[in-house]
């Protein structure tokens, strides 16, 4: 188990409430806990280093990709404890998101399934693994400027909060290029990648991402006015087409901007970048999933 310690009030009762049904199911339980310094990814290779059989993340999005990041290329399966507040992976795998007794249940006696990892490069920084979304713009903004103590309250809404106050922003230029196709300079508001798409509030973003098709699905969202915003909410919900939505899939791409945007990782805003070389790993990382899918 690699826990994020600042998840949870009362981490002696939350390990006890997992080491007793996981021993009851014939297994042995080690606990790693992250820190700031590492949030995961140490402890990950750690542990099958020791010898573990499965690595389960106790945590958000953060904690679940610095996880995963140790365990891609391994035969060491991932089980995922959703303890974020958008629980993204989860919520695409179809995973149990506010029943942490079942989710443990889900890692203990599921099924491995692998899946693709997605990995980037922001300008000059070495690469990165991501398992949902990497983007730059009105996304990052929304999850940058979110209020912690809004968060705690309400749970994913308060990413809305924190958007709207980003609607009416000027944007950006965007160059886009994939192998086989070019893309011209656009405006846009937000720029994503993803490795699936689906996200709170019932949202999908990128209807035709799969986890294991090989594929990266991008966006730009390029929305004009207020009418233009209307129209991109009404594409996310009924999947009707919108004139200020471009999507193109790629096994890679590099994304240049006209000036540095804020950027943001699984859920994690990484600061302003100008540039997003994205790449698939296909297949990368083994996750426990129900046994029924």
């Amino acid at each position: 188990m690699v826990v994020n310690p600042t998840k949870t009030d009362a981490l002696a009762e939350l390990e006890a409430s997992i080491d007793d049904p996981a021993r009851a199911a014939g297994w042995t339980v080690s606990w790693y806990e992250t820190s700031k310094e590492d949030p995961g990814e140490g402890q990950a290779r750690q542990a099958v280093a020791d010898g573990a059989e499965l690595v389960c993340s106790l945590g958000g999005d953060g904690t679940v990709r610095a996880v995963a990041s140790g365990l891609v290329g391994s035969e060491v399966p991932l089980g995922i404890l959703p303890g974020g507040t958008g629980n993204l992976l989860a919520r695409n795998l179809g995973l149990p998101v506010d029943d942490l007794a079942a989710a443990l249940q889900v890692a203990l006696t599921g099924v491995e399934r692998q899946i693709d990892v997605g990995a980037v490069a922001w300008d000059d920084d070495p690469e990165q693994i991501f398992l949902v979304i990497a983007g730059m713009g009105l996304d990052a903004r929304m999850i940058g400027d979110a209020d912690e103590r809004i968060k705690k309250a309400v749970g994913w809404p308060a990413y809305l909060l924190s958007g709207a106050r980003g609607l009416f922003d000027w944007g950006f230029s965007a160059h886009i290029t994939a192998p086989g196709r070019r893309e011209g300079s656009r405006r846009a508001r937000a720029v994503v990648v993803g490795n699936c798409g689906q996200l709170p509030g019932g949202l999908d973003l990128m209807p035709s991402a799969q986890l294991d098709d090989g594929l990266l699905d991008l966006v730009l969202a390029a929305p004009r006015g207020l009418f233009g915003w209307l129209g991109l909410l009404r594409e996310l919900i009924t999947g009707r087409g919108d004139r200020s939505l471009r999507r193109l899939t790629a096994e890679s791409a590099r994304i240049r901007l006209g000036r540095p945007i804020l950027a943001q990782l699984d859920g994690e805003a990484v600061g302003p970048r100008t540039t997003m070389t994205v790449r698939v790993r296909p297949l990368a990382l083994r996750v426990m999933v129900p046994a029924a899918s």
